[in-house]
């Protein structure tokens, strides 16, 4: 039977190149492993795509009945997985992300670094395997390393990162900073999407305490695109809350050139997020300086202050 492989809901490109770079993996060692999709590929993703020539994979909502065996990359979080993830058996995680709400009735390879994206730690298991990269996936694999990191920028950003995103970039035949530059500009278009669109292209959930939260957060090269929009991304945001069953929704408007966020709020209680980031929440918005990362400068503060 085959096993499937796919990253969390909402995909970006991290979510999107590590199924990919893991399918090829599993295939070359012998197992019958396809990635998949739990969302189609953002605009950032897209350009990667295009520019390696790879086919987007295939977007499921359910594993079965095609297979009862899957492989997570990019996430563990049982919220942020596929819909029947109960009723499959996890093989295998891959993540760099925090390890919570996940539990399995039988052993499997669990393996979690605190890297800045989940495609470095599989550069490393192909290298582990002697499996060499194709040229393809090298290409999707560094463009992973570059959003996740904003170019080797963030505060995530370690130099297990710099080194693989280096090795990458050779093996894919292009030059880092070039198509960096060019990739994540293309994640900032916000084209013509509506508000209610752009919250949920990159949204992640989960449950801090006793608080459901959603974290949405949206790359731009000039954040008052949003912000001249406060109005209407509040009360989409505060639409989507309700009809999520939500406390807390909140917006991360993140520039990446300069490295900053601005933050968006809906829900209760703002008192701690106010509390997380040290700032005043006046009217729905906040200035995060520095703030560009929901793993590292986020979700602990937030999970700190809701305990």
């Amino acid at each position: 039977m085959t096993v499937l492989v796919f990253g969390h809901r909402n995909p970006d490109t991290d979510a999107i190149a590590s199924a990919l770079a893991l399918a090829g993996l599993e295939v070359a060692l012998g197992t019958d492993a396809h990635a998949v999709a739990l969302g189609p590929p953002n605009p950032e993703t897209a350009h990667a795509l295009a520019c390696f020539g790879v086919d987007a994979p295939g977007v499921i909502e359910r594993a079965r009945p095609e297979t009862d065996q899957v492989m997570l990359v990019d996430h563990n979080e049982r919220q942020q997985s596929v819909a029947d993830i109960d009723e499959v058996t996890v093989l295998r995680v891959v993540d760099h992300h925090r390890v919570a709400n996940f539990t399995s009735v039988l052993p499997l390879y669990f393996r979690v670094e605190p890297v800045g994206c989940t495609c470095t730690i599989l550069a490393r298991m192909y290298a582990e395997n002697e499996v060499p990269i194709p040229r393809a996936i090298a290409g999707m694999m560094v463009s992973a390393i570059i959003s996740d990191t904003l170019l080797l920028r963030s505060v995530t950003t370690t130099d297990d990162d710099r080194r693989v995103a280096a090795e990458l970039a050779g093996i894919a035949g292009i030059d880092l900073d070039t198509y960096g530059d060019a990739l994540l500009r293309a994640g900032a278009a916000l084209g013509d999407l509506g508000a209610a669109e752009l919250i949920d292209r990159d949204a992640k959930s989960y449950t801090l305490g006793t608080t459901q939260v959603r974290l949405s957060q949206i790359s731009s090269t000039d954040p008052t695109e949003v912000l001249d929009r406060r109005d209407e991304f509040l009360a989409a945001m505060e639409t989507e809350r309700v009809r999520a069953g939500e406390d807390l929704l909140l917006l991360f408007v993140t520039d990446v050139l300069r490295g900053d966020s601005e933050l968006l709020v809906v829900g209760e209680p703002v008192a701690a997020v106010e509390k997380s980031f040290s700032v005043t929440v006046v009217d729905g918005h906040a200035h995060l300086p520095g703030v560009v990362s929901r793993k590292k400068q986020v979700v602990p503060p937030l999970t700190a202050a809701l305990r």
